[in-house]
Parts: C-alpha cells; structure tokens; sequence
C-alpha cells in the first residue's frame, strides 16, 4: 500500500507542476502514440479473448484479468487504420477511462517519458474536425501523436449524451449566465456545451489551460470582475501548453480571479483527484461523463450565484 500511494504523492507532484508521465506506443508502422500513464493501470501481453456477438466491429472481445472482464478495442482500427495483427507481438494497455476500464490494443509498446505540458501542442492546423489527434509533441527528433480517447470511446461504447429532462430545475434556468469550458477535447467540450444549453446557459469554449488563462487575463486588464461575469469555470485536467491543475492554482492565486468557482471535470479517476482539488484550490472535481450529475452540480452552483448576486 504505501508504495501506491508514493505513486499518487509522485504523480500529484508532476501534475501540480504542469507535468505528467506518457506512455509512448505504437500501432501499425513506425509512428509513435502516446497516453498518459495516469490512465494506465497494466501494459499485458495480448491475451486469448473471447468474442462478444454483434458487438462493435473495433470490440476485438473480452479478455478476463484477475475475475474481471473488460472489452479489448483495436486502436488503430478505432482511428480508421487497419487492424492490428494479434498474437504474441501485441499488447493490450488496461485503462481507466471515465469510471470504466476498458483494453486497447496496440502493436508495441516502447517506453514511458516524463514530460512538461508546455511541450504539448494542439493538433497541426489543417488536421480537421474528424482528426482523432488531441495534441502532439516531439521526443527525439520525432513527432509523437496523442489520441483523443474520449472521441474513440464516445463512437465506440456510446453512453448518455444530454441530462435527463426530469433533472431539468426550471427554476434556476440560466439568466444572463455565462459558463467558460476549457477541454481539449471537441467531444468533451460539446458533450459540457450540450448540458449547458439545456440549462439556458451562455457558454464560451476554449481548447487549452494557456488559452483560457490568456483569455482571462485579458478580461482581467478590461476591467471585468471574472467572478461576476461567469458563473462557473468548467476544466478539463489533461491539456497540452497547459493543464487544468495549474490553471485552477493560477486563477485561485489572482486576487482578480480567486472568487470564480472552478470545477475540474476529467476522466482521470481515484484518490489522486482528492488531494490535487484541495491542493490547487478548486472547488469541485467531477468524473467525466455523467451529464445527470454535471447538470445537478451546474444548477447547484446557480443556486449559489444568483443568491450571491
């Protein structure tokens, strides 16, 4: 037990200094992907998977480790490449993904890096709204690609995109409010855009940390009170140029901005989100992608700023 929580203490140390492992991989050919080790729970040798009828084509089947069983998707399939050959040269990296663990299958796996977010770019102009890329960043002299997990899942598996009409207060519909949505992530962003609108709510969406803290900053030197003009900040954690944890410690450190409340909303999962919200000041973490559940917190904050206000 107290080496995996050295492991959380460690981890929480790389993010809260805008840093973060990557786990660099391949699927077909020489080009390198990479995922954050966070999300990674084992790297295991492909094993023999049963097949699941009518299931997505990308499902290569269920493999069963240590009395669970998980679906095993073919990434390179999922972004539109052809599949990987199984058999005793694949793997299968076990994530953890907005509180499910699921496999992905990849070709090789080569090494894992320490690297800072600053060092991570959005996807190259021109890449287009059906790109599957999220960020990129260079390692050696090689330009490594970050796949954006959340769309592959969203095609894949699905899941409940709006919140649920009875969770719907029309009391607290939004009036005149306006919510900033910082993801990476079009998929996340629209998915939080989506609930939003439901709610009656203005909505400005940006791609990054840097963006946002940028945007803000400019409000900031026009003399706008951040805490009045949005009701809510909406994070994602995982950014390149700049992630949401040292977003969240750079706008709770302002004295112009302190007062906003500030949800972090990842599909990084466990204890790590705990200690990093208080340590960031952050008043709220959310799981992704439970629209129910972000619509209550939503109208719960609301509640809070129209009385404020």
């Amino acid at each position: 037990m107290a080496s995996v929580l050295d492991g959380v203490d460690q981890r929480t140390k790389l993010a809260g200094h805008n840093r973060f492992e990557l786990l660099l991989f391949k699927l077909i050919g020489r080009q390198r992907y990479g995922i954050n080790v966070f999300k990674v729970q084992e790297v295991i040798r492909c094993p023999e998977l049963t097949q699941i009828p009518r299931a997505h084509s990308v499902i290569c089947g269920v493999a069963h480790l240590r009395g669970k069983t998980i679906p095993v998707l073919d990434l390179s399939m999922a972004i539109g490449m052809p599949a990987i050959e199984r058999g005793g040269e694949s793997y299968v990296i076990v994530t953890e993904y907005n509180r499910t663990i699921q496999g992905f299958l990849v070709g090789a796996v080569d090494r894992i890096i320490n690297i800072g977010w600053d060092q991570v770019n959005g996807p190259p102009n021109g890449s287009g709204k059906d790109s599957y890329l999220t960020a990129v960043t260079e390692v050696d002299n090689e330009l490594i690609e970050v796949i954006d997990v959340e769309k592959v899942m969203k095609e894949v598996i699905g899941g409940q995109e709006s919140a649920s009409e009875e969770n719907i207060d029309a009391e607290v519909m939004g009036v005149d409010d306006h919510v900033l949505i910082v993801d990476d992530s079009s998929v996340a962003r629209n998915q939080v855009k989506r609930v939003c609108t439901q709610v009656g709510i203005e909505c400005t969406a940006l791609k990054d940390g840097k963006e946002a803290w940028d945007h803000l900053s400019k409000m900031v030197d026009e003399g706008v009170n951040i805490g009045d003009y949005y009701s809510m900040i909406i994070s994602d954690v995982e950014m390149p140029r700049m992630d949401g944890y040292t977003l969240a410690t750079k706008i709770k450190s302002h004295p112009e901005m302190k007062d906003v409340y500030l949800i972090l909303h990842t599909s990084l999962s466990g204890v790590f989100n705990t200690s990093m919200v208080e340590k960031v000041g952050a008043n709220k973490f959310l799981a992704k992608f439970e629209p129910d559940i972000l619509v209550a917190t939503i109208q719960e904050q609301l509640k809070a700023f129209h009385d404020a206000h």
